[in-house]
């Protein structure tokens, strides 16, 4: 049987976004984005909560340090997203359109790099209290 613990750490950030496709006329980016489409961009309060899970260590009782996850979201997510432009200020979504799913697979590739691969992730984004987006689906 499996030992396999799930550990969670939740942090928040504001930014603000557009969501836009430039191969569309202002038409269809209306018709698809509506009110997210405001060449003026919008923000929103995000809410990330970070899964790691494993088997806890047999000397620390830890599946990961909590302090250590704690930083590395600090580090890798808020430090490159809080209080900014997803589109002007973040060389992620010059290309990219910051929708929900996106920026939650941006956040997810960031922290895989930083956590041991025995340990799995997953990564919620909460753009509002009643939407939000996981990576990977399970």
């Amino acid at each position: 049987m499996s030992r396999k613990v799930a550990v969670y750490r939740k942090e928040h950030f504001n930014a603000a976004h557009r969501l836009y496709n430039p191969a569309w006329d202002m038409a269809k980016n209306d018709a698809v984005f509506g009110k997210c489409n405001n060449p003026s961009f919008h923000g929103h309060n995000y809410e990330v909560v970070v899964k790691v899970t494993g088997e806890p260590d047999p000397e620390t009782g830890y599946v990961m340090d909590m302090k250590i996850l704690s930083e590395l979201i600090r580090d890798h997510v808020l430090e490159r997203f809080d209080h900014k432009n997803l589109n002007l200020d973040t060389e992620y979504f010059k290309t990219l359109n910051p929708t929900a799913e996106n920026i939650c697979v941006v956040i997810y590739d960031l922290l895989r790099e930083q956590i041991d691969a025995k340990l799995d992730l997953q990564v919620r984004l909460y753009e509002t209290e009643r939407n939000f987006v996981e990576f990977p689906a399970q």
